[in-house]
């Protein structure tokens, strides 16, 4: 499971780098930019949990063929091609939605110039969503595999770009225009289009894998496939969707108590969502794995792989929680100078909070990518309704306005919806893992 989960938990590190080298940059600039970019950057999230759905499913379906070994190549194809043509598909509406995300955060209450801001953030940034979908069904026919490296060397290549071009076109360095957010976005975007094309040039390099012929036959439907992935892809990007959601809108009620709540929920989200990687490898492995097994027919294999992903998911963020409460101001420093002391108190106070649901948030993204080896996505999606919008957002809600404890109370809200989920996730593998010995 190491093996596996560690070169898959850096390329998540490496994707989170690329937001966190422009939050550094645009930290610089000040609340605004920072805040603009914040806002717009969970629009795009949002908008990726489709995509991110439908990747999961097909590296799911490509582990469990994989595992069949019988005619694997061609059924690893067949996933693989259709997965691309969903892809192209759900990508029209999304561009069309994050190209008018102005009006849509203008709706929600935010200040107009921020919400202003945040468009021309997510303007840039939707050009680079398509091909960074590639490079997650790319990433998908490797982990299925087991040779997911490649994808990492391609993501660290692509870190150090970022931080270039975000330096030139975020700060005015290299001599270029400073072009604030709207240089962050196109940094963003620029790299995500170089993991794509690096990757798929290096998949086509090497013998392993371009035995596989991925391109092949490209225009050849599958009509039963497209179908299968669609029902196993959709409940995936509705438990994304309900997750990423809840933190995107955590960041929306944030701008009603101003700038800076906004400001220091993104730079104790940015923490937070880097330790949250780790874990986030180990489900991606525990998918392939238990896929594997589940392919082979193997119910030992299929416990085996669910119960150590979460065991090594859990122990790894008990260490991140203990982190979180030890430095908290230290880590808060690195994004917000003395000349924003509340507001990097404020960043502090919350990373301590995110320090009480680590080990919930790695429980449970553990557990789901073992349910997802099972193609089991349809009951986590009705854990996660109930857990971060039936009970985190209410709690949330709660705490910080009737309650009075502002930014501090959403997200203690948060925490206890993370806690509920992680609870019935792992209930649900091991039902599933008892049925199969």
């Amino acid at each position: 499971m190491l093996l596996l989960a560690w070169p898959l938990a850096l390329t998540n590190l490496s994707q989170v780098a690329l937001l966190v080298t422009d939050t550094i940059f645009l930290g610089h600039l000040g609340e605004i930019p920072l805040a603009a970019a914040t806002l717009g950057g969970n629009l795009h999230f949002i908008a990726m949990a489709l995509p991110f759905g439908l990747a999961f499913a097909a590296t799911a379906m490509m582990a469990q063929e994989k595992g069949r070994v019988r005619g694997h190549m061609r059924e690893m194809r067949r996933t693989f091609r259709q997965a691309c043509w969903l892809g192209v598909l759900v990508y029209i509406p999304i561009a069309v939605t994050l190209w008018n995300s102005g009006p849509i955060l203008r709706a929600t209450g935010q200040d107009p110039s921020l919400a202003d801001a945040a468009q021309t953030f997510t303007r840039a940034m939707m050009w680079g969503l398509l091909p960074f979908y590639g490079f997650m069904l790319l990433r998908g026919f490797l982990s299925a595999l087991e040779r997911p490296r490649a994808a990492l060397w391609v993501s660290l290549a692509a870190v150090g770009l970022n931080a270039v071009l975000s330096y030139a076109l975020v700060l005015g360095g290299f001599g270029a225009p400073s072009l604030g957010v709207l240089g962050a976005g196109i940094a963003s975007a620029t790299s995500n289009a170089f993991m794509f094309v690096g990757l798929a040039i290096l998949v086509s390099l090497d013998r392993r894998f371009a035995r596989f012929r991925l391109a092949g036959r490209f225009w050849r439907a599958d009509w039963r496939r497209m179908a299968e992935l669609t029902r196993i892809g959709l409940p995936i990007a509705g438990t994304m969707l309900l997750e990423i959601g809840i933190f995107s809108g955590t960041a929306l009620v944030m701008g009603w108590f101003g700038p800076a709540a906004v400001a220091a929920h993104a730079v104790a989200l940015q923490v937070a969502s880097a330790a949250f990687m780790i874990p986030m490898g180990i489900s991606q492995a525990a998918t392939a794995r238990v896929g594997l097994a589940a392919g082979a027919t193997d119910p030992l294999g299929v416990r085996r792989a669910g119960w150590t992903a979460i065991g090594l998911a859990a122990g790894f963020m008990a260490l991140t929680a203990t982190l979180l409460f030890l430095l908290p101001d230290r880590l808060a420093s690195l994004f917000l100078s003395e000349e924003f002391a509340d507001t990097r108190r404020l960043a502090a106070t919350l990373l301590m909070v995110a320090g009480l649901f680590q080990l919930a948030d790695g429980v449970q993204v553990a557990a789901a990518g073992a349910l997802r080896g099972l193609k089991d996505t349809r009951l986590p999606l009705l854990f996660a309704a109930l857990g971060y919008w039936g009970l985190g957002l209410p709690i949330g809600l709660l705490l910080g306005f009737p309650l009075g404890m502002g930014p501090l109370g959403i997200w203690f809200g948060l925490a206890a919806g993370l806690a509920v989920v992680a609870v019935l996730m792992t209930l649900r593998w091991r039902k599933l893992a008892f049925l199969r010995a």
